[in-house]
């Protein structure tokens, strides 16, 4: 725990010099109420003050339990970036503590809106927080704020303060572009990227490229096949080296491509072909299970942030609320993940809140 305070210390307090309670001690209190299933500045003031006595024997508290005014306004003025950081060397801390080292396998990127976050008026714009998450270990291993919604421009900036070399990182069609496979390669790393018609010159090159080779019978194919919830799904991948004549795009070294035909609960097929521009030349069956594992950005990660934590539903809104207590959560779900106990991130919260000892273990268990 006084690691993990250190830590916050380091984040800058945007309050006035006259500010009663300590910053990381209120950090760490929304962190710990998150941790037992509090969702607002209001709960985790709640938590503060029911659990009081046992929160001063770890942070000072020489003024009693913060309001819900003060988290509040701490939330709404705190710059993201600061925390965005303090997850970053809490990650790492928890990285070195676990024993797991630097990311090794695929690290995907992902953008997340944070749908109840919206100033009043703005519904079609909420906040946007881009994760970079671990796939292997399903740790978020940074998280960074878009501002104005640029997913583009936050993952730039969020991959320049992660180390990548070794990993293959995964992302959607919106960053096959230049700049993300120069940033990626620059740090040591590799891509698959999703190649869409935003990349024009590139799609038209790998349909061409794929038809080519499969008229000349030299295609290899690499096919799975499963079935599961009154579906049934194959999908069969396959990978050349770039051909010449091909756009220029940073570091490109290969073109996969995954065909996918699903037949459906009602019987009706489906068809979709995927292209991927891949920085070295893959298997046919690694790159298919390299880009399976890009979606458990989606699984593991956003969709706990809204099914255990509530987060679309959370209407904290003003200034830079949203952003922060996102990465409270990230944070908070990075810890569920790590002990060991076989329970789901939920019964775990609820361990927590119940038992002092399983609360208490959560935090030890990172040494």
């Amino acid at each position: 725990m006084q690691s993990l305070i250190t830590i916050f210390r380091e984040v800058r307090d945007p309050r006035d010099f006259n500010a009663r309670h300590d910053l990381s001690a209120m950090l760490f209190i929304a962190l710990a109420a998150t941790l037992c299933g509090a969702k607002s500045c209001v709960e985790i003031a709640d938590f503060a003050e029911a659990n009081e006595a046992a929160l001063k024997e770890i942070v000072d508290l020489p003024h009693g339990a913060p309001s819900h005014d003060c988290f509040s306004r701490l939330f709404r003025l705190l710059d993201p970036e600061q925390l965005a950081q303090a997850l970053i060397a809490f990650a790492r801390a928890m990285r070195e503590g676990l024993g797991l080292g630097s990311p090794r396998g695929v690290v995907a990127v992902d953008g997340k809106r944070l749908r109840g976050g919206y100033e009043r008026g703005r519904a079609f714009m909420p906040p946007l927080l881009v994760s970079v998450w671990d796939a292997e270990t399903r740790l978020s291993i940074a998280a960074q704020a878009a501002a104005g919604g640029n997913e583009v421009a936050a993952t730039l900036a969020a991959l320049k303060s992660v180390v990548l070399k070794g990993c293959i990182v995964t992302g959607d069609a919106l960053h096959c572009h230049p700049e993300m496979a120069a940033a990626v390669r620059e740090r040591g790393a590799d891509y698959a990227l999703k190649v869409k018609a935003n990349h024009a010159p590139l799609f038209r090159c790998a349909e061409a490229a794929f038809a080519l080779a499969e008229a000349n019978g030299r295609l290899a194919v690499y096919q799975y096949s499963e079935s599961g919830h009154d579906r049934t799904e194959c999908r069969r991948a396959s990978v050349i080296a770039v051909p010449k004549g091909a756009p220029a795009f940073p570091g490109l070294a290969a073109l996969g491509r995954i065909e996918s035909e699903r037949v459906g609960a009602d019987g009706k097929p489906s068809h979709k072909v995927h292209y991927v521009a891949l920085s070295r030349r893959l298997a046919p069956q690694r790159m298919l299970e390299v880009i399976r594992a890009h979606w458990s950005v989606e699984n593991h990660l956003h969709r706990q942030l809204d099914v255990v934590f509530f987060e679309d539903a959370a209407r904290a809104r003003k200034n830079y609320a949203a952003e922060n207590l996102s990465i409270i959560r990230r944070m908070a779900l990075d810890i569920l993940r790590a002990h060991p106990d076989p329970r789901s991130p939920a019964r775990k919260m609820k361990m927590a809140l119940w038992s002092k000892p399983f609360f208490y273990e959560l935090f030890t268990y990172m040494r």
